[in-house]
């Protein structure tokens, strides 16, 4: 090739990867613009706006210090005003939650700027993950084999349903896979240059998300491999570096550790006024999650790594021991050692898991009598074989089972392997075009019928997005993404005379005045301690969102029970009561001391809790009457509807739930 043409063909391939970017970019930010705040968003840049304007670290300290300082850099940037902190009892108990509502929603200034900025930051992080899926295919088996790997990455439904929000998910896709890389080419010729990278790649990831705390043993597992491949006689030289680069990467990571956190020990500002815990005080954490929590305390004593730190570690622990989870039908506390595999063939496309399959097929063909080439074809992935290992054993059994977005690190390294189908020699010419048009076709085909709703993409093996709900919940189908869609629905369905009242109950973070949403509040999630007063449930409009429909982390996770029944019953007894307390609760307040007081409104939302998991026991076996983004479910209910399952006796809820199963 003459360097003329070579020019002219790098420059297309720069155009090419170009395209595919700009078209993920765009797709993303599509969706992102059709969705409200998610649940964990409001948290995210909240967290990460206090980091970089104040340096406290009480807001949201589990979920990576980089990232959220990384996705609330707009925040900053455009100046946006605090809520009051002086006398803020929110703040000084570190109550993320309502102080994120108060940053979001209660100081002036809209937010909406703000949160898109912060998700463009997300997709600029996506699209480095689409460069180092492209460059590691290309380097395996050539451009062809990038560009397919790029298309699969840039037009995934689960990676755009994420790309585009401000979570820490796609920052750990990102680390993971650069730090691996990294440290690979790193061990494939060691010089102070390419360990003085890898180092640092290792130390952002170590304030990116503490799943990556995952790479210890990738990195471990890496070193033997390469000590092994070399020849007998300079092995003892690796024995030497081992230590070494390892020593250099634990010291890089400490620096890195400190540095994001001001090289101040404590969690909290010295000029803001105080906090007296964290969200959840030490005491209740660290007792609990056995000996991470004797090392934690150690490194306390010793003030070895920020306090910040060191509790988010703590926290991440603690939440990962037990936490209600929904699985076909099923809930537990402690998961299942099938869900990730479930998820992964649900919400996988259908390319993928062909490519997958051939893929296989075809490696089996390549290595039958031909041990040397599988030796070499394994040493060239070794990094990603073993990211993909160790990570996929830690899912197989982690408890944490409230989403798919959990194992999406796994999938760059698949993408990378399924562009080797595009290699020449692998299928002959013929073949091998028609498959990757195949494929590239029906990674397009996926968005049909979904988009730009990719968070409730499920494959038609696990019968589409409408389907979903049936299977998984949470973030991996209803985050709270679909309050503009409700409103758009109500504005077009539930207007004029015959406009009905509407009572909503959702799972996120997003405020339904800010969309225009005129509703009753059901009882929902994320409550951020707001004012919830009396209210008789009517005819009328009810948007139940999916996982608030199931109940996950309702008052009665699963079908309701002779023993919710009785205490509900209790509780019943005292609407009356309610009533009168919700008439003028300033007067009742005066009579009856606060502790009285705040006993009652306990007893009031445990009921209203009941009261809306009875309902939703109905509901599950109801056809609704429309859905909104394949996450929120809307009933038109009737009085005599509304009463008979409220009201009417237990039996008769049973035979009625059992009479709509049938028709259904």
């Amino acid at each position: 090739m003459t360097p003329h043409a070579a020019r002219d063909s790098r420059w297309l391939i720069a155009a090419g990867v170009a395209a595919l970017l700009a078209l993920h970019a765009g797709l993303a930010l599509w969706a992102a613009s059709r969705e409200s705040v998610t649940a964990d968003e409001i948290l995210h840049v909240t967290g990460g706006y206090f980091y970089n304007r104040f340096g406290d670290y009480r807001i949201q300290p589990e979920n990576g210090n980089l990232t959220q300082r990384w996705v609330a850099l707009p925040a900053w940037l455009m100046q946006a005003p605090p809520p009051p902190l002086a006398d803020n009892i929110y703040w000084r108990t570190s109550d993320q939650s309502v102080i994120g509502y108060q940053f979001f929603y209660e100081t002036g200034h809209d937010h909406w700027p703000m949160l898109m900025a912060a998700r463009a930051m997300t997709v600029l992080l996506s699209l480095g993950t689409g460069l180092l899926v492209f460059f590691w295919a290309r380097r395996l088996a050539g451009t062809a084999a990038g560009f397919l790997a790029l298309a699969f990455y840039a037009l995934d439904p689960s990676v755009l349903a994420h790309a585009g929000l401000a979570t820490s998910d796609i920052a750990a896709v990102f680390f993971l896979l650069a730090a691996v890389t990294a440290f690979w080419r790193h061990l494939g010729g060691p010089d102070w240059r390419s360990g003085a990278l890898s180092a640092a790649v290792f130390g952002l990831a170590c304030v990116a998300k503490y799943s990556t705390v995952l790479l210890l043993p990738v990195m471990l597992l890496l070193l033997v491999w390469r000590i092994l491949a070399e020849p007998a006689g300079r092995r003892a030289r690796w024995l030497k570096l081992a230590p070494l680069t390892l020593a250099a990467h634990g010291a890089a990571a400490v620096f890195i550790i400190w540095l994001f956190y001001g090289f101040r020990y404590s969690g909290f500002a010295a000029d803001l006024p105080p906090a007296d815990h964290f969200t959840v005080p030490w005491a209740e954490v660290l007792p609990y999650i056995g000996w991470p929590g004797r090392l934690v305390q150690f490194c306390r004593d010793g003030q070895l790594l920020p306090e910040a730190f060191l509790y988010g570690y703590s926290w991440v622990v603690q939440s990962a021991r037990a936490r209600s989870a929904f699985l076909a039908g099923e809930y537990g506390y402690f998961g299942w050692i099938r869900f990730f595999p479930l998820a992964f063939l649900w919400k996988s496309t259908l390319a993928l898991l062909a490519a997958l399959a051939v893929g296989a097929g075809a490696l089996l063909h390549r290595w039958r009598n031909h041990a040397a080439r599988r030796a070499d074809d394994l040493s060239d992935v070794a990094p990603l074989l073993v990211l993909f290992g160790v990570y996929g054993i830690f899912s197989l059994a982690s408890h944490l089972n409230i989403g798919h977005r959990h194992i999406l690190p796994l999938y760059p390294v698949l993408f990378i392997l399924v562009g080797g189908l595009a290699a020449p020699g692998l299928l002959a010419g013929g073949r091998r075009a028609a498959l990757v048009a195949l494929l590239i076709a029906g990674q397009l085909l996926a968005h049909a019928g979904v988009a730009p709703h990719y968070l409730a993409f499920f494959n038609s093996l696990a019968g589409g997005p409408a389907n979903g709900h049936r299977l998984l919940v949470d973030s991996s189908l209803d985050w709270g993404q679909d309050l503009p869609g409700l409103a758009l629905w109500l504005q077009e369905s539930n207007r004029g005379a015959t406009a009905q009242p509407v009572f909503l109950s959702y799972f996120g973070s997003g405020e339904p005045k800010y969309y225009g949403i005129k509703a009753v509040a059901l009882p929902y999630v994320n409550g951020f301690k707001l004012p919830h007063p009396w209210y008789e449930p009517a005819a009328g409009i009810y948007c139940i969102s999916a996982t608030m429909l199931a109940q996950v982390y309702g008052a009665v996770p699963g079908p309701w029970t002779p023993e919710a029944e009785r205490e509900y019953q209790q509780l019943r007894a005292s609407e009356p009561l309610f009533r009168v307390y919700w008439s003028n609760p300033a007067t009742w307040r005066e009579v009856h001391d606060l502790g009285a007081a705040e006993a009652f409104e306990k007893m009031w939302r445990r009921y209203d809790a009941l009261r809306l998991a009875r309902l939703c026991h109905y509901l599950r076996a109801r056809p609704p009457d429309a859905v909104v983004g394949f996450s929120i479910f809307i009933y038109r209910l009737t009085a005599a509807e509304v009463g008979a399952v409220l009201h009417g006796p237990y039996s008769e809820l049973l035979a009625t739930v059992e009479k709509v199963r049938r028709q259904d």
